[in-house]
């Protein structure tokens, strides 16, 4: 399970959201569906709850929606705004 990292601040509407690293000082434009997955992973959902959510949401196969959502939680994890948690490996 991936975790926000303590630096990081984001705020959404229905346009999408912004997130900003306190501690390297980078900003980031998400889309709304990227907004709506920090959003959930900040509420401490999981992957595969927020993929599931997704995939109702906008009406999409559920392993498209995983597909995506994992890309996207690797690309966050790259930029250093998200982490596995301590102990666990994602795959």
């Amino acid at each position: 399970m991936y975790e926000v990292l303590a630096g990081v601040r984001s705020t959404s509407s229905d346009d999408g959201g912004i997130v900003l690293d306190i501690n390297l000082g980078q900003m980031f434009r998400l889309n709304p569906v990227g907004a709506f997955i920090l959003d959930q992973l900040q509420k401490g959902h999981s992957e595969a709850k927020i993929s599931e959510d997704i995939a109702r949401r906008y009406d999409i196969d559920e392993e498209m929606a995983a597909t995506d959502v994992r890309t996207f939680l690797k690309e966050l994890e790259e930029y250093k705004l998200v982490r596995t948690q301590p102990g666990e490996r994602i795959s």
